[in-house]
This record gives C-alpha cells, structure tokens and sequence, in this order.
C-alpha cells in the first residue's frame, strides 16, 4: 500500500486491491486486519546492541538516523526510494483519503482495521517522510479521523508507546481508547529509555510494569489477545527479530516472553 500512503498516482487501484482483500477475508470468517501508516517503515541504529547476559536487542538513537541509517532487512524496506519529502500534513490526508475509501467496506462486511503507531515515534522526518502517529494524543487523533467506526481501531503496540514516554504514555493510551473498544490487539515487548533514544529489552526490565498492564487492560474491558513481540536474540538464536529470513526467528528470546506472559496472567488469575 506504499502508493496509499504516499498519495502517489496509482493508490485508487491499490485502495481497490485492498477492499478485495477486507472482502476475501470476510468471506472466510477472518475479521481482523492490522495495518501501518509509515511510508519509510521501522527504523533501528543498531540491530546488535548489547542486552541482558549479552543478549543482543535492536537500539535507536536519532542522533545517528541519518539518511542511509534505516537498519532493516529488505522485506522492510520501502518499495521505492521517496521521490521527494512527505509532510506530516499530506501524511494525515493520504491516511483520511485511506479511511473513508476503506473503512465503509470494512463495516459492510464486518472487518475491522487496526493501526499500528509509528516506531520509531519521533517527529523528525525519516527517509524524508513524516511519522504522525507518534504521541497518544495522535493516536486518540486518528480515532477521530475514522469519526469514530467501530471498524478502526489500533494494535497497542507496548514497545512503540513506551518509547513515546514510558509507562504513563502506555497508562494514556489504554485509559483513552480501552474503555471506548478501540484497542484490538496487543503486541507485547518493551524498551529502557524513550525518544530520541531507546533500546529494546526483556520484558520486565523496561519502562512499565507488565502485569500492572495487563490489570489495567482488563479493568479498561479489553478483552483481545497478546502477541509477543520483538524480542531479544539469546545464545543459540541465528539474529536479530529483524531478520526473520533466519530460520528461528529468535525462537528462544520469544520462549522465554511467551512463559513470562503466561506465567503473568495465571498470577492474576486472567486464564
């Protein structure tokens, strides 16, 4: 959907690809679709930094995030150089153009869209296109900007919010669109530091609390699912999360945040 995005020539036929897709997938009992609005899509300075008991983790600092310093694989590499800079303004309309073309085929067949913050969540343009979804405000923002569709709605995902700021972004995010049935799923993983610098982390050794999450989430009716996310690469695991060419995928570093996230609703008695 990079021409979507971009605005660019092309995108009505990309938008009409898309509602064939919401309806294919309606068609075979699937109603849930996740989806980004970052033309220039993840961006990392260091796939190797070092974590815990010399696990590697994924670090961002903007300082470095010169133009060349997107560390990413080529699946996350966008599809086409930017042939001139995108505006956050022009970014917000390419993203309401997307919603009122889409989400009226979404309602109609009883899909539902959810948005994934911008990560990472800095103002300052990278790859020469803006991020809008950077804040908890902006994501409460774009909520408006689907006036309020109960087909939208957003992947919280823990790791971009705490990198926006910590546990209290994360607190604002679920209070504003929990109760509201706005959060849809979770991706579950976490950082030490915030803007304009951040490294990833085991869960439990960064920003928030995990289980106090998880409280809040359910006291907020969120009643949805928990994917583990990015994880630290341990002794045996073949690279990075971003490299998920290798052949597991870190499978070691998502065991252990798969027992811990088990192990953190059975202490709270959540099943």
């Amino acid at each position: 959907m990079w021409k979507i995005q971009r605005g660019l020539p092309g995108r009505d036929e990309q938008i009409d690809n898309y509602c064939t897709t919401l309806r294919n997938m309606a068609a075979v009992g699937i109603d849930l679709l996740g989806y980004h609005f970052q033309p220039t899509f993840v961006w990392r300075t260091d796939l190797a930094a070092a974590g815990r008991g010399g696990a590697l983790v994924t670090a961002f600092d903007l300082a470095g995030a010169g133009a060349g310093n997107a560390l990413a694989s080529d699946r996350l590499a966008p599809a086409e150089p930017l042939s001139e800079p995108i505006s956050a303004d022009r970014m917000r309309a390419n993203h309401q153009y997307f919603l009122d073309a889409v989400l009226p085929v979404a309602q109609e067949v009883g899909v539902r869209l959810a948005l994934h913050p911008d990560d990472p969540p800095v103002d300052t343009p990278l790859g020469g296109a803006a991020r809008i979804f950077t804040t908890p405000a902006s994501l409460v923002a774009a909520r408006e900007q689907a006036k309020g569709s109960r087909a939208w709605g957003i992947d919280l995902c823990l790791g971009t919010v705490s990198e926006m700021g910590g546990g209290a972004a994360v607190n604002e995010v679920i209070d504003a669109l929990g109760p509201l049935g706005a959060i849809f799923y979770l991706h579950f993983r976490d950082v030490q530091g915030t803007v304009p610098a951040f490294r990833e982390c085991f869960l439990g050794e960064g920003n928030y609390k995990p289980a106090r999450v998880i409280r809040r989430l359910h006291d907020a009716g969120f009643d949805g699912f928990l994917i583990d996310d990015h994880v630290p690469a341990v002794i045996g695991d073949p690279g990075t999360w971003i490299d998920i060419s290798s052949e597991a995928y870190c499978s070691r570093g998502r065991a252990h945040a798969i027992g811990y996230l088990q192990g953190v609703l059975d202490g709270l008695g959540l099943g």
